[in-house]
């Protein structure tokens, strides 16, 4: 009995030994775990290069871009430059059938032509701290919605100091699922203007087709400038803003990659699930990846055929089509992954191995039994409540895009009905603003034959508890032309005017008589069963799972004692280190770590949009002017490397052993898609756009080159 426990747990050891390419791991604890490694692997530099708040450093140049893409400093004016799929936003909002930016492409030629983008954000990181102890102070003692509210308390009044008044923002953020917390103080920018995209046929060529796979021939970036006030600091959109003078750029390399080089992706990786006990494996790979992608399934048929239908729909549904596809195609890789490496059997060994090493030191009855007990009867209730989730949030709030409206006037209306004028005049007000952005990229048909085709869906396969009868026997009782008929043709919400004018002009009681509208009413149903139903439950139930995983986690460390960890990804800024290196990933195809314009030309298909290479491309490719970007006769364009990135690294600068800019992260390969879940050394590949393709095409094809005169190229 005594062999096979210490068979089980050098077994462990060895599962649990993390490979050298593995992690996303914190900037300020790289000297006390990575950076001999690193530079083993060839980087020169100190840690205090990559971070340091004393002085100059590369997390300087380094920015969160929008919502969720990473972007950096390319040159001492502000210039930067992230992912075309992160700028795809911004630019199909300035795209119209008359100024086709999505398809020809944007240059500004000077200062004065750069587009300003509203509501665009991008985020500097001041400072990082651990502030586990002062999060935690006065805890000891205290147990469940107590500790909770200490803890709250605590976290409340430190992130109100670190803001300073407003002059930061600032947030703290649980590490290893509450084990530890760390603090993050930002310094946003507003002003961001719209500097250079190229076509998509460029910016997003290969399309969903090619999307998250190898090889690729993609030349996803866009280029955007940060403006500031005369002193430097943040200020609101102006004329009289200047581009902004960061502290710190990345000097752009021309000397190129070879097998085996060190690289270094440093970004803010949004998301990852890496210490998952076998059932939250089980669930997302059995039942939420596959009910997640039926759902975008009927989305992307409808979108994408209204698309390739007319040019204006084309524009207006870009971007959105691009977000639904995006996770839909990255969830069929995961799946395929895990089932590759054998997932949930993996997590069982695991937790036989955690079992035996806590049987050994007698704290598995005590400490660890009931958390594995917990996590059966925790996961079992999880299942049932997150497919409803699932399918109210692909239906009713990222699917029938009217049902949109209807949450902000019932937000408005619920407001009035509890005296909360004040908020409900600022919803007012917001919402007349935001109606011709809506209206521009709205398409009515489109979203009828969604709701017609997606609300079928939720009532059929969901448990008559988490449906509204009112609503369910709306949808059964009439056919298609009767129900778009009853619920759009009788709505407010679908006469632009109307609406306008009830939220300019409109009384309260007028306002309040909108329960009655078709789309509100019943949105208002399924949202009350929503928010009393369902997301209470998902939220108790994850709140269990996160207490006893914190528990699990600590176990674990406690197990490996003396071994580096990363904590899993969550929007902050972390460094992944690897090589570059192709990869094999099934019997009999080998592919090497790097493609080329030839590739692109390739794949030219003017039949398809995606990759209808423009003529100005062909034309450079023809005469084989290549300027001091050819490489043996050909352009680099993309490279493989082994880097540990997730969604959120978009837009992330990958460097050599010298700091320098060599290319910019965009994509994982589809066998890695996985890797927020479970890591696999020989299969994970990120993808990054060489940076000699994105000055090719700045300066040989956009004739841009002016730009190039801001940076610090190294030769």
């Amino acid at each position: 009995m005594k062999k096979k426990s210490l068979l089980l747990l050098l077994l462990g050891l060895s599962l649990f030994q993390l490979s050298a390419k593995e992690g996303m791991w914190i900037p300020v604890l790289l000297e006390k775990y990575n950076l001999e490694e690193m530079q083993e692997m060839g980087f020169k530099l100190t840690a205090q290069d990559i971070y340091d708040v004393n002085h100059s450093s590369m997390k300087d140049a380094v920015v969160i871009f929008g919502g969720g893409c990473t972007g950096e400093l390319i040159s001492d004016e502000g210039l930067l430059i992230t992912n075309h799929h992160c700028g795809y936003r911004q630019i199909q909002s300035h795209s119209t059938v008359e100024h086709d930016y999505l398809t020809n492409g944007f240059w500004a030629m000077n200062r004065d032509e750069e587009l300003p983008n509203e509501r665009l954000t991008v985020s500097f990181l001041e400072y990082m701290e651990d502030v586990t102890e002062r999060v935690m102070a006065e805890t000891e003692n205290l147990e469940g919605e107590a500790k909770d509210k200490k803890i709250k308390e605590n976290t409340d009044r430190i992130v109100k100091q670190a803001k300073q008044e407003g002059k930061f923002t600032a947030s703290v953020k649980p590490l290893f699922y509450g084990n530890q917390y760390f603090l993050y103080v930002y310094k946003v920018y507003k002003d961001i203007r719209l500097v250079g995209a190229p076509p998509s046929a460029i910016g997003k060529f290969g399309g969903d087709t090619d999307n998250w796979m190898w090889p690729r021939h993609t030349g996803d970036f866009s280029l955007f400038r940060i403006y500031a006030d005369e002193n430097n600091e943040p200020a609101e959109y102006s004329p009289d803003n200047v581009p902004f003078k960061p502290k710190k750029s990345f000097p752009v390399s021309m000397k190129g990659i070879q097998p085996g080089d060190f690289t270094m992706v440093f970004g803010n990786p949004g998301s990852t699930m890496q210490y998952w006990p076998h059932q939250a494996v089980d669930v997302t790979m059995n039942q939420r990846d596959p009910d997640r992608i039926m759902l975008r399934d009927k989305k992307l048929d409808i979108i994408g055929g209204d698309m390739k239908s007319d040019p204006k729909i084309r524009i207006q549904y870009a971007a959105k089509y691009q977000s639904i596809s995006n996770s839909w195609k990255k969830w069929q890789g995961e799946i395929k992954g895990l089932q590759r490496l054998d997932a949930i059997n993996k997590k069982l060994t695991y937790e036989e191995i955690f079992k035996s090493w806590a049987q050994q030191n007698g704290t598995w009855e005590s400490e660890y039994k009931p958390v594995f007990d917990a996590f059966e009867k925790d996961y079992s209730k999880y299942a049932k409540y997150i497919k409803a989730y699932d399918y109210y949030r692909e239906v009713v709030y990222r699917g029938v895009e009217i049902f949109g409206q209807a949450q902000t006037l019932n937000s408005i209306i619920n407001n009035i009905e509890n005296d909360q004028n004040e908020r409900a005049e600022q919803l007012r007000s917001s919402m007349l603003n935001r109606l011709p952005g809506f209206f521009k990229d709205y398409n009515q048909p489109t979203d009828e034959e969604l709701f017609a085709a997606l609300m079928p869906v939720l009532i059929n396969d969901l448990d008559a508890s988490f449906l509204p009868s009112e609503v369910v026997e709306t949808i059964k009782d009439f056919d298609r032309e009767k129900l778009i008929n009853k619920v759009y043709q009788k709505s407010v919400l679908t006469d632009r005017a109307k609406l306008e004018d009830l939220l300019k002009n409109g009384t309260e009681k007028q306002l309040l008589k909108l329960r009655k509208d078709p789309i509100i009413g019943m949105f208002n149903k399924l949202n009350f069963i929503y928010e009393t139903a369902i997301l209470p439950e998902v939220r108790k139930v994850n709140k269990s799972i996160d207490e006893n995983m914190k528990v699990y986690m600590a176990g674990l460390m406690e197990m490996k004692k003396g071994q580096a960890f990363y904590p899993d990804a969550n929007l902050t800024l972390r460094v992944a280190y690897g090589k570059v290196e192709g990869y094999e990933p099934n019997d009999g195809v080998k592919y090497k770590y790097f493609t080329t314009l030839t590739g692109i030309m390739e794949k030219d298909n003017p039949a398809i949009y995606d990759y209808d290479v423009p003529d100005k491309l062909k034309e450079l490719y023809r005469n084989k002017d290549f300027g001091q970007y050819d490489v043996n006769g050909d352009v680099p364009v993309c490279f493989l490397a082994s880097n540990h990135t997730t969604g959120g690294n978009s837009g992330s600068p990958v460097v050599n052993g010298n700091g320098e800019l060599i290319g910019v992260n965009f994509d994982r390969t589809w066998e890695s898609t996985m890797s927020d879940i479970m890591y696999d050394p020989e299969y994970c590949r990120n993808i990054s756009l060489d940076i000699r393709y994105a000055l090719f095409i700045i300066d040989k094809f956009a004739g841009a080159g002016y730009l190039l005169n801001e940076m610090s190229i190294v030769k």
